[in-house]
């Protein structure tokens, strides 16, 4: 029977953050995490990992391509067995949920 080694929670969740943060909103020239479109990365000892994010709006054009990629690419990080995604709506998106760097880059500082 193989032993299943216990996987770095922090450490994982961490490489999850780096790859979302290549992940971009089309329309937008800013990565999806720092606009503030990941609400949760919750990574579990098992190696399952739970993401909840939002778009920009429900009527978001890449509303059919964003939310397949973000699970795409967390699943492809070392020590996650699976990803459940969950898109909400409510708190609903907006301009104060982006980074400090994501507002400097699009001008609203």
């Amino acid at each position: 029977m193989p032993v299943e080694l216990a996987i770095n929670e922090t450490e994982v969740k961490q490489n999850i953050i780096e790859v979302l943060k290549t992940v971009f909103d089309p329309e937008i020239p800013v990565n999806i995490y720092d606009l503030g479109l990941i609400y949760e990365v919750n990574v579990f000892p098992d190696g399952n990992v739970e993401i909840v994010m939002t778009l920009t709006s429900p009527n978001c054009p890449a509303a059919g391509s964003l939310p397949g990629e973000v699970e795409q690419k967390a699943k492809a990080v070392a020590g996650v067995k699976d990803v459940t995604l969950e898109l909400v709506f409510e708190p609903a998106w907006n301009q104060e949920m982006m980074s400090e760097e994501a507002k400097l880059e699009l001008g609203f500082l």
